[in-house]
């Protein structure tokens, strides 16, 4: 057979790249068709890529660490027999023009390696890290240099139009040289939150952000930097739902071996607001609002590592009680054993978290964007309440729910945002415990 190009699959709307992580194959491997060659991480997921056909493992034109674009071929399979390639892939730093191979004028010495991710989490990739050392560029000007590529991230372009700027600029306007002693960090071009110092007792932990945990950190703060977020609370009776739940569960596990959990419940309810106001399902373009007519639900979910992710059902107006409940245990289950793909956790209009399920009564939940809202459900306690009958007021013990509406108050005025999480209680009150499955 001839050699076939293993190209990096396209991993759902928006994502242009991935960072390869880890090989699952050395090159002279024998390999079976869909088996995994090498696992990648999008801003968005981790994957695996499978191989299109068996063979032998030709050669990598990647290694771990390197970020490919959608399409690029990052590896080669052959047949057996087939002449392999060992080597590893030399540094693209020989693709610097000669003009920038040039003796530079009054270089900064760096004193220190130049490391894959910035103070702020930034990744460099082995490319840029490979330029920077050898063109005497330090970590501090590495960081300082704007980046064009996805997430403002400094491309192979960046770094040389900054080092062909660097040649002709007077040396006194280079970045400062680095000090035998701590300096303070220079400052970036753009706003970004404040860094404080922070010591390091003989007593604390210092744990390192994973990848994940950092993107979570950095999607956090630009929501609450770019939308003016406020959030309406309102607190519902589900009490008929948590009686119809209880006679139902069993039936329902017995008939379609799936759990029956509240939160396809909530997601109904949800839906049907949505499509009483549909501003809510919509996201914000410069001065353009737009609405979106798929109804797309994101639902917050917990990993075992600790760190929150996001999978989304998506035409979730689309589906019956069972379907969404079907999907709901899908995609948990997904993400809790590492197996979501990149569509699954694209595309959301509207997300509905849990709190509750932390024993949580209510919370203030972070936009997730480019969406304009999020609601969170508290945990369900029974209460003493007020129950109105034809008979006159009562006293009861009733089962009783927070719901936080969180939104962006550029799209969504208080009156929008009350009206709507208070229109969610009245369907989740209203739920008909005679309901059938």
């Amino acid at each position: 057979m001839a050699n076939v190009d293993v190209l990096l699959p396209k991993m759902g709307e928006s994502v242009a790249e991935a960072t390869i992580t880890t090989w699952l194959k050395e090159v002279g491997d024998t390999i079976e068709e869909d088996e995994p060659i090498v696992e990648i991480a999008t801003d968005k997921v981790d994957s695996e890529v499978p191989a299109p056909c068996s063979g032998i493992l030709v050669e990598r034109k990647y290694e771990e660490g390197d970020v490919v674009q959608v399409g690029a071929i990052f590896a080669i399979i052959g047949a057996e027999g087939s002449e392999v390639v060992v080597s590893t892939p030399a540094p693209a730093v020989e693709t610097v023009s000669s003009s920038v191979q040039e003796e530079l004028l009054a270089p900064i010495a760096s004193n220190s390696e130049i490391s894959k991710n910035g103070s702020n989490g930034q990744f460099f990739s082995p490319l840029v890290r490979s330029i920077a050392e050898k063109e005497s560029v330090s970590m501090a000007e590495l960081e300082n240099i704007s980046g064009t590529g996805q997430d403002n991230r400094v491309t192979k372009k960046d770094i040389l139009s900054y080092l062909e700027n660097r040649k002709s600029a007077p040396v006194q306007k280079v970045v400062a040289p680095i000090q035998s002693t701590p300096s303070k960090p220079v400052k970036k071009a753009t706003p970004e939150a404040k860094k404080y110092s922070v010591s390091v007792g003989p007593n604390d932990e210092v744990i390192e952000m994973d990848r994940m945990r950092k993107l979570i950190a950095n999607h956090m703060v630009e929501s609450v930097q770019t939308a003016p977020h406020v959030t309406s609370y309102v607190e519902a009776d589900v009490t008929n739902i948590v009686m119809w739940r209880n006679k139902t569960k069993d039936g329902f596990l017995k008939r379609e071996g799936e759990k029956l959990t509240f939160t396809p419940i909530f997601m109904e309810a949800v839906i049907k607001a949505l499509k009483d106001f549909p501003l809510v399902n919509s996201t914000l373009d410069g001065d353009r609002i737009i609405v979106r007519k798929d109804i797309n639900i994101g639902m917050a979910t917990a990993l075992p590592s600790g760190n929150l992710i996001v999978p989304v059902i998506h035409g979730a107006d689309q589906l019956n009680l069972t379907g969404i409940a079907k999907k709901v245990n899908h995609l948990a289950n997904n993400a809790r054993n590492n197996k979501l793909t990149p569509d699954e956790v694209q595309g959301g209009t509207y997300t509905l978290t849990n709190v509750g399920t932390f024993g949580n009564v209510m919370g203030t939940p972070i936009i997730n964007q480019p969406q304009s809202a999020i609601l969170a459900v508290g945990a369900i306690r029974k209460k003493a309440a007020v129950v109105e009958t034809p008979l006159g007021d009562t006293i009861g013990v009733r089962h009783m729910m927070f719901l936080s509406h969180s939104y962006d108050h550029r799209v969504v005025d208080g009156a929008l945002g009350g009206s709507f999480v208070k229109r969610v209680a009245e369907y989740l009150e209203q739920f008909d415990m005679n309901r059938e499955l």
